[in-house]
């Protein structure tokens, strides 16, 4: 069996240290895109909002003058 010394556990150590404080600068930037992909999400979760709203506001117009020219019963 090896022996193992105290510079050998070192070196292991080190090395582990390297590996992990690089995982821990990927972390970083996966949270830094997820964050962007957040944000952009928001953005388009509003923008189908707005779109909703429009097409509301149209369906609401459309019914009134449908209603004026006589194609629908006025809803009571």
């Amino acid at each position: 069996m090896a022996d193992v010394t105290n510079n050998l556990i070192y070196e292991v150590l080190k090395s582990m240290q390297t590996r992990l404080d690089r995982i821990d600068g990927n972390v970083a930037g996966v949270r830094g895109e997820l964050q962007a992909m957040r944000l952009h999400l928001n953005g388009l979760n509003q923008d189908v909002s707005n779109l909703y709203q429009i097409v509301d506001r149209q369906d609401a117009r459309l019914g009134r003058i449908e209603t004026r020219l006589g194609l629908l019963e006025p809803a009571h």
